[in-house]
């Protein structure tokens, strides 16, 4: 986290109950701390066992694009818009919004009836005749 969005982000956070006297104990980590690793968590979201998990269970591959620390304001990542926008075409079936599945089969059924609904659209979609 720049400086700068540093001191935008630091008067809404809430003051720590010692600071303000009531006596407890100090917090281990400054809240800046925690927000940067809090938004580390957030531009690497892909890591961690779904890459294991595509290579041992489906043979795949799995490339991450991540972020460089020193990039400042709105950069395009190479690849990263193809995942944003599957899960942007996710998003619009509201059923898969606030995850009500209980069952990752079910899950998976939705997302599979998500993509079916948006390749039958484009299918559908009338063309522009090429003259």
């Amino acid at each position: 986290m720049s400086d700068a969005e540093w001191a935008v982000v630091r008067p809404l956070l809430p003051v720590p109950g010692w600071l303000r006297g009531r006596g407890r104990q100090p917090e281990a980590y400054c809240h800046r701390a925690k927000l940067d690793a809090i938004r580390y968590l957030v531009d690497s979201g892909y890591t961690g066992s779904l890459v294991e998990y595509c290579l041992a269970a489906l043979a795949l591959v799995l490339a991450i694009v991540k972020r460089s620390d020193d990039m400042r304001g709105f950069v395009v990542l190479p690849k990263r818009w193809i995942v944003e926008r599957f899960f942007a075409h996710l998003m619009r079936s509201r059923r898969l919004v606030p995850d009500f599945e209980r069952s990752i089969a079910s899950a998976e059924a939705m997302v599979y009836w998500s993509m079916t609904m948006l390749m039958t659209r484009r299918v559908a979609r009338p063309r522009p005749s090429r003259a």
